[in-house]
């Protein structure tokens, strides 16, 4: 994505400009929890005292998803959905068919999706929202080109580059006011192990208790902001509405979206499907206070790419709670691009004795090359400060088939996660790179539990010893090894593991194209 938007920022062109929205006369508003829904009792139900907020991880994307589907399928007054990326796969088709079945039930289902990913996407949306109890609204669309793909919807918008470039990257699932998802999980084949060549790592936590009011808020904050525009003020159809609809029906139909795969009895950590604990009544939680931010949505319209941390940032915010460390912080992201002032951070945590561990993608692994040369400039740096680096092997993760189940397809790092000294942690969307920083919206958690950390560390633990490398200077010190472990015997690669020639030289030849500051 960033790889496009970079190159095409270049050229120069004309853009035409987006309509006037009455936006006092299209507010809305969260409806809060209340025990006149079942979804609201069962979460009352649950609390163990006022205050706390629970949480139960979901490594497994299997269950993530069916989570989804289970509070889709049980709510009964609102479904609040944010997403950066819906894709037109069985996923996304059978999601969005879940949405469209609670508003058929009378649900009031308010869908923000990021435009980025909706070229050729127009009639799907605009059927789904011709149902009755559905909005929905894109943030920050594009007004040309609408039924290309990336390429060509950015060509089309060629002079208004610098505001098409900003994405808003946030997560979110709420459910009555009472549960929601959050984390790093689009919507699409490849979030939950049902892509057939690649699936991404990654994870999501449910959630329940005193948060949820601050969620309703900020996704109402987003729904609400300039940025935001309904469905059908910018995009445009040749079918009538009962053709939508039946466009709709046909593409969500059984004919084109099967239905997922029965769940396995326990996921990952041991725990069993969400709905079994809904039927029961009571939910079986993680419980510790916590507190959920995001960006504001016009920081990426008022800052600048590589430009000074906003205090309302999520970047800012979860960087003071990592600046708290007093013995240990270890990280989960995909895409690591820590900077010059990055790197200024990491060094004052390991001036004060912080034991840091980062878990990243390989360049054999990342679904973006680009952005793995930008942090390949700063592995021997952050080496020789001690700092404890481990790469996502994809053909590690192959061998790895108990915790995941990726049998053969290409296993890709996508969590984003921090725990702190064990006992505070965070959850999101956001990447420790420039675009999360400066040029993007995320969402996130910190969370002070004791129990949610030990599970997070045991996540990252399966795919940083048993899917990945650990990294290490050379005896040297002119470059850098790769270790691990085949059975009994350790594994020495002096190469970028699991790539090719070609794809080296590809990844050299791009990097000097983008700046930093863009990745």
């Amino acid at each position: 994505m960033g790889l496009l938007l970079c190159l095409s920022a270049v050229l120069s062109g004309c853009a035409t400009p987006l309509p006037a929205i009455d936006r006092e006369a299209i507010a809305s508003s969260a409806i809060e929890a209340s025990t006149e829904t079942t979804l609201g009792r069962i979460a009352q139900d649950s609390l163990p005292e006022a205050g706390l907020s629970g949480f139960r991880l979901m490594p497994l994307g299997t269950f993530s998803f069916d989570t989804r589907i289970q509070l889709a399928k049980r709510a009964e007054k609102t479904l609040d959905v944010q997403y950066y990326h819906i894709e037109n796969d069985e996923t996304g088709r059978w999601f969005l068919r879940a949405l469209r079945d609670a508003a058929n039930r009378g649900v009031r289902v308010r869908l923000l999706l990021d435009d980025l990913y909706t070229g050729g996407l127009d009639d799907l949306f605009l059927g789904f929202a011709s149902h009755p109890n559905v909005q929905v609204r894109l943030f920050n669309p594009f007004c040309c080109a609408r039924q290309s793909g990336q390429a060509g919807r950015i060509a089309a918008s060629l002079g208004d580059l610098k505001r098409v470039n900003h994405r808003m990257h946030n997560k979110l699932f709420v459910a009555d006011g009472a549960m929601a998802v959050i984390g790093g999980r689009n919507v699409a084949n490849e979030y939950y192990l049902r892509g057939t060549s690649e699936n991404f790592i990654d994870l999501d936590a449910f959630v329940v208790g005193n948060v949820l009011p601050a969620i309703g808020a900020l996704f109402d904050r987003y729904w609400n902001s300039l940025a935001a525009y309904p469905l059908e003020s910018v995009a445009r159809s040749r079918l009538d509405k009962p053709a939508l609809l039946a466009h709709f029906e046909h593409q969500t139909g059984p004919t084109n979206t099967p239905e997922p795969d029965p769940l396995v009895s326990n996921d990952v950590l041991g725990y069993a499907p969400i709905a079994d604990d809904l039927d029961a009544g009571r939910l079986g939680l993680n419980w510790g206070t916590a507190y959920v931010f995001a960006d504001h949505p016009d920081k990426p319209f008022d800052g600048e790419a590589g430009g000074e941390l906003m205090e309302t940032s999520v970047t800012y915010n979860v960087l003071e709670a990592v600046s708290l460390a007093k013995r240990e912080v270890v990280a989960s992201s995909p895409y690591f691009v820590p900077g010059p002032r990055g790197m200024k951070f990491l060094r004052q945590l390991r001036d004060r004795g912080v034991k840091v561990t980062v878990l990243t993608n390989s360049l054999g692994s990342t679904d973006e090359p680009i952005v793995h040369t930008g942090y390949s400039r700063y592995r021997e740096p952050m080496l020789a400060e001690g700092i404890d680096l481990y790469e996502l092997s994809s053909s590690r993760v192959k061998g790895n088939k108990r915790p995941f189940l990726f049998g053969s397809s290409l296993g890709r790092l996508h969590a984003k996660l921090f725990v702190i000294d064990r006992k505070t942690s965070f959850i999101g969307s956001m990447n420790l790179d420039p675009r999360s920083a400066t040029i993007n919206t995320e969402f996130g958690a910190v969370i002070d539990s004791p129990e949610v950390a030990r599970e997070l560390i045991r996540v990252i633990d399966i795919d940083r010893l048993q899917s990945a490398y650990r990294l290490r200077l050379t005896k040297n010190g002119g470059g850098i090894e790769w270790l691990g472990i085949d059975g009994d015997k350790e594994v020495v690669l002096t190469t970028e593991p699991d790539t090719s020639f070609w794809l080296r030289l590809k990844a050299w030849l791009l990097s000097p194209l983008i700046p930093e500051e863009q990745l």
